[in-house]
C-alpha cells in the first residue's frame, strides 16, 4: 500500500500538518477559477466544440473507458472527434502527435494507448492545451470536436461540454479532503458547477450530493478475459479456478485491478510495477505459472514480444442512455452558433466544402462529389451516409 493511500483513506494526526496546505492549495485553484470566470485572465475560445473530461481526484481508473465510449459514440453520430491531453510528466515543449509507433517514453503509456483504440482519431499531447489543439485541427482540417482529457482546471481553453468521471467508493474519495491531506484535485463543491458527473460504482452517501450536477451512471463490464494473440478465445473466472495465476498491473492501476480480481474470486499472486513501466519479457518468467492475467491497457504495453499464456481482461463502458442527449444538445446548440462553412473539411480529401444551393442541410465536397447531411444541426461526416452526387449537375454556392 502507498502511503499515500493509508493517510487519504482515514484521518490520522499527519493531516493536523497537512490540512493548511490543503486549504492553501484548495484556495489558489478556486481563485484561478474565479479569475477567468471574470475575464481578469485571457481565454482561447476554438471554432469547434470542446468537451472537457477529467476526473476531480488524483486517481480514477474510469475516465479512461468513458474517452474511448465518447469517442465511439461521436463517431457514431457522424462527427470525427479528436482528442488533446498533457500527456507524460508534463510534455512542455511543442505539441506532439501520438500514433501507435510513437515512443512510450517520450508520450506516456496512458496517450499510447489512447492512440491505439481511437485508430480513426487524432491523438496530440502537450503541456499548453491551447497549441496542441490549434496544431491538430491544423493537421486534421476535418476534425469536427474537441474532447479534452484532463483538462478540468486548465481554463486558457474555453469548453462547452465538462463532464466529471468519478469512481464513487472510498478508494478513489477517500477522507473527502483536498491534495496533500486527501486524494481531491479540487473540492466535491466544483462537482456543483460541472455538466454532468458520471459515476461508475454504487453512490455513496457519506457525501452530500444534492448539489451537485445531473449524475449518470456507468457500468463497466470487465469479467471476461481474453487470450493475448486471440481475442475470439475467452475465459471466464471459473475457468481459473484450479489454475496457478499470476496478475501483473502497474503501480497506477494495481489498486483497482487487484481489487477487481479479488471479487471475481480470483486467487493470485500479484505483482506491482512502477508507473510507465516498460514491460520485457523477463518480467512475466514466473515459475509453476498457468495463466498470467493484465488489463487490456497494461497488456497493450508488450505488444513487442508474445507471451503465450498472458490473459487480458478489457474494460468497456455502458452508460445512462440520458447522458447521450446531454451531449447532443450542447454539440448542437454550439454548432448552430457558428457558421459550418468555416470549420468543416471533407474528411476524405481534406478538402473545402459548400452548402448546396438547393438544399441548406447538406455540406457538399466538390472533389469527391459527395453531400453530406446535416441533421439536427449536427453535420454528420460518414461517406456512408453522404448522398452521391458523381450523376448529378449540383450548383453549388459558397457561404460568405
Amino acid at each position: 500500500m502507498k502511503l499515500s493511500e493509508f493517510y487519504w483513506h482515514r484521518i490520522t494526526p499527519l493531516h493536523f500538518l497537512l490540512w493548511p496546505t490543503s486549504i492553501l492549495y484548495g484556495g489558489i485553484v478556486s481563485l484561478k477559477r474565479l479569475c477567468y470566470r471574470l475575464g481578469l485572465f485571457p481565454t482561447t475560445t476554438l471554432p469547434v466544440p470542446v468537451i472537457v473530461v477529467d476526473s476531480i481526484t488524483v486517481e480514477d481508473k474510469s475516465k479512461t473507458p468513458f474517452i474511448l465510449w465518447l469517442v465511439e459514440f461521436l463517431k457514431a453520430r457522424g462527427l470525427r472527434p479528436g482528442i488533446i491531453s498533457r500527456g507524460f510528466n508534463d510534455n512542455t515543449g511543442t505539441p506532439i502527435a501520438v500514433t501507435t509507433s510513437s515512443d512510450q517514453d517520450a508520450v506516456g503509456g496512458k496517450s499510447l494507448w489512447l492512440a491505439h483504440r481511437c485508430a480513426d482519431s487524432p491523438v496530440w499531447i502537450g503541456d499548453d492545451r491551447v497549441a496542441v489543439a490549434e496544431a491538430l485541427l491544423k493537421a486534421h482540417p476535418d476534425c469536427n470536436i474537441l474532447i479534452n482529457d484532463d483538462g478540468l482546471q486548465y481554463h486558457q481553453l474555453e469548453r462547452d461540454l465538462e463532464i466529471v468521471a468519478i469512481d464513487y467508493c472510498e478508494q478513489n474519495i477517500g477522507n473527502g479532503q483536498i491534495i496533500p491531506a486527501g486524494p481531491l484535485r479540487e473540492s466535491l463543491n466544483r462537482l456543483q458547477d460541472v455538466d454532468a458527473v458520471v459515476s461508475n460504482g454504487k453512490i455513496n452517501h457519506k457525501f452530500d450530493t444534492e448539489e451537485w450536477a445531473s449524475i449518470y451512471n456507468m457500468n463497466l463490464t470487465k469479467d471476461i478475459f481474453h487470450h493475448n494473440l486471440d481475442a475470439r478465445n475467452c475465459i471466464t473466472p471459473a475457468d481459473l479456478s484450479n489454475k496457478r495465476v499470476h496478475a501483473i498491473a502497474d503501480l497506477d492501476s494495481a489498486q483497482w485491478f487487484f481489487d477487481h480480481l479479488l471479487n471475481l474470486g480470483i486467487t493470485a499472486e500479484f505483482h506491482t510495477f512502477a508507473d510507465n513501466h516498460r514491460f520485457k519479457k523477463k518480467d512475466f518468467q514466473f515459475p509453476d505459472t498457468d495463466v498470467i492475467l493484465m488489463s487490456e491497457e497494461d497488456a497493450f504495453k508488450t505488444r513487442s514480444f508474445t507471451i503465450n499464456n498472458l490473459w487480458v481482461l478489457p474494460v468497456e463502458a455502458q452508460i445512462d442512455g440520458a447522458l447521450r442527449e446531454v451531449i447532443i444538445k450542447n454539440i448542437r446548440d454550439k454548432f448552430q452558433g457558428l457558421k459550418l462553412i468555416n470549420i468543416m473539411a471533407c474528411p476524405l480529401c481534406k478538402g473545402p466544402l459548400r452548402y448546396g444551393k438547393s438544399n441548406k442541410d447538406e455540406l457538399i465536397c466538390q472533389s469527391d462529389q459527395l453531400a453530406f447531411p446535416i441533421i439536427e444541426g449536427i453535420p454528420v461526416m460518414q461517406k456512408s451516409k453522404a448522398r452521391d452526387l458523381s450523376n448529378k449537375n449540383e450548383t453549388l454556392f459558397k457561404v460568405a
